[in-house]
């Protein structure tokens, strides 16, 4: 369907990758994969026709639709829900505004006779030949019918885009692809910001509406689930497997122990060679040998090993002291804004060393709870913190609040304090913060450097109860996996918000869930939980 044939992007004098053809076909489900600065997202851009390689290019059908939805949403503040939503006829929209123009050029214009005339005649009849073998469709009445199956409201239609959180911008983008009825949607990063609700419709829509899919996601089981198909981006050059992420990780694995036996007999091979080169050098009746291998060595291609990312993400919570049996304690808890009930009469305990979640769609009160237990807003109710906790608390914009004008060693060593400071390299380098890369201003850095650096900081300090508030979003698979190691192996007491089902499987057997203005106690793990509230938002939605 479409052909990505021999792209190549280069800047700088540097290559990002060089001869990439693969070809999208009619109902693939493609995960595009590889470690940070391969190239996934400048690949994407290009398919969607937002970016221009260096060399190649990208062929599809000229009626093909491409819908791309980028890492960060488009989607204008000042314009109203159903106004955005609508834009996916917007072409539509244009071609009866630009007919009517013309029309009304024609009934006031008497110069029947001047090429200008015919040429305004006929670009009225290119366009209603167009128009008028479109589908008769109640555009409004469509754009009403996907706002409601996802979620919306009657009276959402007139509010402003702003107005709503990350989950629900993204849904509005959503209704706009599936309005397109794209041959293709490109999605990166979809999962980032938005609620396991909002995951999991996205999953079946995926699934069951779409047809051609490809996504860029650190979400391990939002890829597992979806996709069929893996593209593997790396050292300049891209491995196709027929074969979800999972599956694809082992097939990697066998790839490079391959590549490895091959290396190792080609460098031998090599070796052997110029041993006999070295020995029979001068020697007048192995010159043509000599020569011929030396030849022989010019005109072979190295084997080479595909880079495999060896740093880890060593994480260590230090050592404090014990809190009381109960670091938090919410008690008849209530929050409103205005005429707005965020919840209603919230009580929990959470006892030392228990590990919990909290889940919910966007907008519930999730972030609020949390503040609330810290004391940065005013409740109504009981909110106390137990004796001797020491809170460390990851927020969602924790990266965006550092300070970009220093270094990432200046923002450590701003924090430090007493033995630590002589340890910042080592801990820097713990977070794949090498050499020169500590003199790096903060505000070069990638959004998971930023997330990086920041749980740096946090750690600086020891503390017995950690509130993390969506702190996988923009973090690599790898660095999310160490991460969960590091929590699954703290001691002290754990408040989860992640809408990352793999990073949360394991770590948490307790549930809070927020739910109509309500805090409900559930004693599962988040599987559990899932299974028994199987979301399947797309049912009645006949698009």
């Amino acid at each position: 369907m479409i052909s990505v044939d021999n792209l190549a992007v280069e800047f700088s004098g540097h290559t990002l990758f060089s001869d990439v053809s693969f070809t999208i076909n009619a109902n693939d489900k493609i995960a595009l994969m590889g470690k940070n600065g391969a190239g996934k997202s400048t690949m994407m851009k290009i398919i969607a026709g937002v970016q221009s390689g260096t060399r190649g290019n990208v062929r599809c059908p000229k009626d093909a639709v491409i819908a791309y939805l980028p890492q960060h949403l488009l989607t204008e503040d000042d314009t109203t829900v159903f106004d955005e939503a609508s834009k996916a006829f917007k072409h539509v929209y244009e071609m009866r505004d630009e007919m009517e123009a013309l029309n009304k050029q024609l009934e006031t214009r008497t110069d029947y006779e001047s090429d200008e005339y015919m040429k305004i005649i006929e670009r009225v009849s290119d366009l209603g030949e167009k128009y008028y073998a479109l589908e008769d469709v109640n555009y409004d009445a469509e754009v009403e019918k996907a706002l409601k199956g996802l979620g919306f409201k009657q009276e959402d239609f007139t509010r402003l885009t702003n107005e709503f959180s990350g989950g629900f911008r993204m849904r509005i983008e959503l209704a706009k692809i599936l309005l397109q009825k794209p041959d293709l949607i490109l999605l990166d990063e979809p999962t980032n910001h938005i609620d396991i609700e909002s995951v999991i419709w996205l999953e079946d829509f995926l699934l069951n509406k779409a047809n051609a899919v490809v996504v860029i996601s650190h979400d391990r089981a939002f890829v597992d689930n979806i996709t069929n198909r893996t593209i593997e981006v790396t050292m300049g050059r891209i491995y196709d497997y027929k074969a979800n992420y999972t599956h694809y990780l082992q097939l990697r694995e066998d790839r490079r122990v391959h590549q490895v036996k091959a290396y190792q007999e080609q460098q031998k091979f090599i070796a052997d060679n110029m041993q006999f080169i070295e020995r029979f050098k001068g020697t007048y009746s192995k010159t043509n040998q000599v020569t011929s291998r030396e030849r022989m060595l010019e005109k072979l291609q190295i084997i080479e090993i595909d880079d495999v990312d060896t740093s880890a993400l060593k994480l260590r919570f230090p050592a404090t002291q014990r809190s009381g049996d109960y670091p938090v304690t919410v008690k008849d808890v209530s929050k409103s804004y205005d005429d707005h009930v965020v919840f209603n009469n919230a009580n929990m305990s959470i006892a030392r060393g228990e590990k919990v979640c909290f889940v919910g769609r966007n907008g519930e009160g999730k972030s609020t709870m949390i503040k609330a237990i810290l004391g940065e807003i005013d409740v109504e109710g009981t909110c106390s913190l137990g004796h001797n906790v020491k809170v460390g608390y990851f927020a969602q914009n924790q990266a965006a609040l550092l300070d970009e004008s220093l270094t990432i060693f200046q923002t450590v060593d701003e924090v430090a304090q007493g033995d630590v400071r002589t340890q910042i390299k080592s801990i820097l380098g713990g977070f794949m913060f090498r050499g020169d890369d500590i003199d790096k201003k903060v505000s070069v850095l990638s959004g998971g450097e930023k997330t990086r650096l920041a749980m740096v900081k946090l750690l600086l300090e020891p503390v017995n109860l950690l509130i993390l508030d969506e702190p996988t979003n923009h973090l690599d698979l790898k660095s999310k996996d160490v991460l969960k190691e590091a929590l699954q192996n703290f001691d002290g007491t754990l408040i989860l918000v992640s809408h990352d089902r793999d990073f949360l499987q394991g770590l948490s057997k307790k549930v809070f869930e927020f739910k109509e203005k309500r805090v409900i106690e559930h004693f599962e793990t988040i599987d559990d939980f899932l299974i028994r509230n199987r979301v399947e938002s797309l049912k009645g939605l006949d698009l």
